[in-house]
């Protein structure tokens, strides 16, 4: 049994104390298509990207942030491209994705 069940009075709310609702409020809030929650945001990949720890050259890394924003985007591009120009490699592999 809940001994706290009880521990906190039911009391009549003054609605003037809660806060204003606001545009942004709403902007925010939850949105429903019947009892179906509608997500908002990016899509899901259907090849999401893997997280994981690497290693490289200080120069390298240095060379690619040098680059500005997005230096990490142009890195794993760079590293697709060596993959389309070297195609032997996967094959001598298997599956490239192990």
């Amino acid at each position: 049994m809940n001994a706290n069940r009880h521990a906190t009075p039911t009391e009549w709310i003054d609605t003037d104390d809660a806060p204003e609702l606001t545009d942004e409020f709403f902007e925010r809030a939850d949105e429903y298509l019947g009892d179906k929650l509608v997500r908002r945001g990016r899509p899901r990949a259907v090849r999401p990207k893997v997280a994981l720890t690497v290693r490289y050259d200080a120069d390298v890394v240095e060379a690619f942030k040098a680059t500005g924003k997005g230096w990490q985007t142009r890195m794993n591009a760079a590293l697709k491209d060596w993959l389309e120009r070297h195609p032997s490699t996967q094959e001598k592999r298997g599956d490239a994705h192990t």
